[in-house]
């Protein structure tokens, strides 16, 4: 049995991750930890729990690690660092759900989150835990940088025709949708549902945290620095990711060449569904682990990608428990496609 602990317990990732967790056969959760709302039942914190988990919410000690093997952080940027310096000096096994340990450049990090790294000794000891394209770096690491919502979208469908060479060297241009979800549970008057609701806007462009995560990555899994622009969105729903992707093809590309290309790194990958004729909808891959992806190909050799995943699930805690599953030995699918079995309640 996996014991972990959560940082964070009380923020949209940390309700995800706990939900989920509850119906995994082989982990058990010991501890939740969080600042403000320290004190407080989680069953109180978040009424659906009520029945399935009764647990306080402590503020976090490095005493209180023992018997953690692996501990979730999801807090927001910049809160995380020095509780990761303290659980890897312990020899717990971490993964961290927010943006403080996906960039090697301490320096590309501090002007895109805007506060500096305080434990940059920790930056080359990260793990990008994009589950389909590093699991043997994963398997064995002891710190895992769980990617962004955005970027788990945009590499999954991009990563595959990079690596079979099919894109001209031109720009790519990625237009993407998210759910307030992804901005966490801090206040803000555009955040609003008044503000939100029946528009949507974009946001953050040209500066988004997310950019040098999406070209560090294309970089290290394809070899190709490609150029690109990444427009964010802010969609009137509560979660979801929807990527629209334009590229163009070199000459001789067919339908079914991108076909085969998806499925010869895909087939195997439980939680990766191409729709093709299909273009993928949101909807479908709310609260669960999927990603779906299409395409449309045009006669001029333009190619539209279509990515879709629940920005809480496959963007954050899913892709966090599937990560866990391979660090310990387990199959991917454990406690992500099975969710039948109930546990018994956990009290303390």
């Amino acid at each position: 049995m996996i014991n972990v602990g959560i940082v964070g317990a009380a923020g949209y990732s940390g309700a995800e991750l706990i939900k989920l967790l509850l119906n995994h056969p082989e982990a058990e959760i010991l501890k939740l930890f969080g600042h403000s709302s320290a004190g407080n039942r989680i069953e109180d914190v978040y009424i659906s729990l009520r029945g399935m988990i009764s647990l306080e919410i402590e503020a976090f000690d490095e005493t209180a690690l023992s018997g953690i093997d692996l501990l979730f952080v999801a807090l927001p940027s910049g809160s995380s660092m020095k509780v990761i310096e303290k659980a890897c000096a312990a020899g717990v096994k971490v993964i961290d759900l927010g943006g403080d340990f996906r960039l090697n450049d301490k320096v590309v990090f501090s002007k895109y989150y805007k506060h500096e790294h305080t434990a940059p000794e920790l930056l080359n000891e990260a793990v990008y835990g994009l589950s389909e394209w590093n699991e043997n770096k994963i398997a064995s690491a002891q710190l895992i940088a769980n990617p962004g919502c955005y970027p788990t979208s945009i590499l999954l469908a991009l990563i595959p025709l990079l690596k079979n060479n099919l894109l001209k060297d031109e720009l790519i241009s990625i237009v993407s949708y998210s759910g307030t979800s992804g901005a966490g549970k801090s206040s803000s008057s555009n955040m609003m549902f008044s503000e939100v609701n029946e528009s949507v806007r974009a946001y953050k462009v040209g500066e988004h945290q997310h950019i040098p995560e999406i070209k560090q990555y294309l970089k290290l899994f394809t070899g190709v620095e490609h150029k690109f622009s990444f427009v964010p969105h802010l969609l009137p729903v509560t979660r979801g990711i929807y990527s629209t992707i334009h590229v163009n093809l070199k000459g001789g590309v067919t339908e079914e060449s991108i076909s085969e290309t998806f499925k010869s790194y895909y087939e195997d990958a439980p939680f990766m569904r191409m729709t093709y004729p299909s273009i993928p909808e949101m909807k479908d891959v709310l609260h669960t682990n999927f990603c779906d992806i299409g395409f449309k190909l045009y006669e001029n050799n333009s190619l539209v990608l279509f990515s879709t995943i629940d920005n809480l699930v496959k963007g954050a805690a899913g892709q966090a428990i599937q990560n866990m599953n391979i660090m310990f030995g387990l199959a991917q699918t454990e406690g992500l496609l099975n969710c039948s079995k109930k546990k018994k309640l956990q009290t303390i």
